[in-house]
């Protein structure tokens, strides 16, 4: 066999290995991303009780210990003693710790004077007990009284998030239409444009990404209650574009720089201006990098907290979704439950966006990343 064909099968399989081996840890990476929202996709169908007293897991087949009979001692029984149960004699302690006794778990539950036995065994078991009481919780504009286990009522106050969510909108829409715009002229200004200072400029937008956003919160607030617009989204939409602009200035010029000079050129001599370029050239074909940025920035105003929380306040009639999830939750986290449903609620909106756009994301990110000869 000539060596070439050897080598040739060597190599080809070397780089099936190597695509195999590739696969599998972006498929393992892609799995372990995904994990943390399953547990709360799950969760948001699960019972209160479920959530607080077992792990999302455990609605898979597994074993663990599952009761079958439950033992009341006699009301002559002294607990203070060693009780005779279920054929084992054990102090009050050891039953509340457990024991192990003919391949069963004999377990005490409750306290000491109203307590029981629970008998259980080691076995196969899925917790497969699914609600939507946690969505009709959060979706519901009133009073949502709920049907417990044990087949009594709980009513309780209902937790609307419709008019958190067009708060939101009203938030999330100009904060990210208003920099792409601003960005757009900018970027097209200190990519095709001359004029003094110009690279001084850009120096200065490239510097403001290295500014934490947290510095800049308090004199900000100052100057939003001076002029008197604290509480309002006229306050949310200027921050918004401060923090965002350096960033999508940055990104839309790294691809604006690298489109055709001759293409302009032409425009120029057919006698078209700068802003009839821009609008009828420049826009259509920057939409990769003006739908990445658009993504970036409607998930990161969407998901805000802090920004909402200095410059929104707790005003109910304001209140943005992230604002509304930590207040349903409760003051001590005791109805976190509640989290899961309307954690998953907020999902929907910027999945829908992403995968909208998802064609031109990976375009948009690699704007300006290969230069051409």
């Amino acid at each position: 066999m000539p060596q070439s064909t050897i080598v040739t099968g060597s190599s080809s399989r070397q780089k099936f290995w190597n695509g195999v081996a590739v696969n599998v840890a972006l498929a393992a990476i892609c799995l372990l991303w995904t994990i943390p929202t399953l547990g709360l996709f799950i969760s948001s169908f699960r019972d209160r009780l479920d959530i607080n007293t077992s792990g999302w897991w455990t609605v898979f087949p597994h074993l663990d210990w599952i009761s079958v009979n439950q033992v009341t001692p006699a009301p002559n029984v002294d607990r203070n003693q060693p009780m005779t149960l279920e054929g084992v004699t054990a102090t009050f302690e050891q039953f509340r710790d457990g024991i192990e006794h003919n391949g069963e778990r004999l377990i005490w539950i409750g306290n000491r004077r109203i307590g029981y036995l629970d008998v259980e065994k080691y076995q196969w078991t899925a917790n497969t007990t699914f609600t939507l009481e946690n969505y009709k919780q959060v979706l519901a504009a009133g009073d949502y009284t709920a049907k417990l286990k044990d087949g009594t009522t709980d009513t309780e106050i209902g937790n609307s998030m419709s008019l958190s969510f067009l708060n939101s909108l009203a938030v999330t829409i100009p904060s990210t239409v208003i920099p792409i715009a601003l960005a757009a002229f900018a970027a097209y200004g200190f990519a095709w444009m001359r004029f003094p200072a110009r690279k001084m400029l850009f120096a200065l937008v490239v510097a403001l990404l290295g500014v934490p956003l947290q510095i800049a919160l308090v004199p900000i607030l100052k100057d939003y209650v001076t002029l008197d617009i604290h509480g309002t989204f006229l306050a949310m939409w200027l921050a918004h574009t401060g923090f965002g602009l350096p960033l999508a200035t940055y990104l839309l010029f790294n691809y604006i720089s690298e489109l055709p000079r001759d293409l302009l050129e032409a425009a120029f001599i057919d006698g078209a201006s700068h802003f009839t370029i821009f609008v009828n050239l420049i826009i259509p074909l920057a939409v990769p990098a003006l739908a990445a940025f658009a993504i970036f920035q409607f998930l990161w105003v969407w998901n805000d907290y802090l920004v909402a929380l200095i410059f929104i306040g707790a005003s109910p009639t304001n209140m943005l979704v992230t604002q509304r999830l930590a207040d349903i939750v409760g003051s001590r986290g005791q109805d976190w439950h509640l989290l899961t449903a309307g954690g998953f609620i907020t999902m929907i909106l910027p999945l829908v966006v992403f995968f909208s756009l998802q064609r031109f994301f990976v375009r948009g990110l690699l704007a300006g990343s290969v230069k051409g000869s």
